[in-house]
């Protein structure tokens, strides 16, 4: 079977997308507007883009809106936001805030906090404006590097890279100069309303030598 991108429409190629890419961790991204209103939010287009220097990236979306009786791409909170300030941070998402995680994926009105919302604690970071999430075990404080702008419809991502200034790091996860994935207990995006605990399926493969 061969499906050319060419004959789908955006939904279609979406769901085939999000169905073949799994699991995607979570960046659970809090920014703050010109107003000092803070967003929450998670995107599950994320990664790491560079180790040294240290980058994260993702890529929210643009949104649908109806306006006078035409769909418009629009951008959203936390891509307006961002680039207002160049600052936010990236906290991870164990398995134990999911529901709240999930409480934040609602569309809200940029007037609104979502962590007033999702009953989360505002926890200042120390080199930027936007709050970190006070309950995430990892977070971690960004300055906006760049944005490649990959599409003006609905549905066109914005690959947000962020240079990583600092590392808040809950001291129950740092053993022996590395995070102890047990207790983090991260969770990971799948399709549709599916996600996975990451730990409940860890296997290790060695590495091969080329000589």
């Amino acid at each position: 079977m061969i499906v050319k991108t060419s004959e789908l429409d955006q939904k279609e190629i979406y769901k085939l997308l999000i169905g073949s890419v799994v699991p995607r961790p979570i960046a659970w991204v809090s920014t703050i507007n010109a107003d000092n209103i803070t967003n929450l939010a998670p995107f599950s287009y994320f990664t790491v883009a560079s180790s040294y220097p240290p980058v994260l990236c993702f890529s929210p979306g643009l949104k649908g809106d109806l306006r006078d009786g035409e769909v418009v791409a629009v951008p959203k909170d936390t891509l307006r936001n961002i680039e207002e300030t160049k600052e936010f941070v990236v906290n991870i998402v164990s398995a134990n805030l999911a529901e709240q995680m999930n409480n934040t994926s609602a569309e809200y009105a940029p007037s609104v906090s979502e962590f007033e919302r999702s009953g989360l604690t505002e926890a200042a970071s120390s080199m930027v404006r936007p709050p970190r999430v006070g309950e995430a075990l990892i977070s971690m404080e960004c300055r906006l590097n760049q944005i490649v702008r990959l599409g003006t419809a609905p549905g066109a991502g914005n690959l947000v890279l962020g240079d990583v200034l600092c590392f808040h790091i809950d001291d129950s996860i740092y053993k022996a100069g590395h995070i102890d994935i047990h207790a983090l207990n991260p969770i990971g995006r799948l399709s549709g309303n599916s996600y996975c605990r990451v730990v409940e399926q860890i296997f290790e493969l060695r590495r091969p030598s080329a000589n």
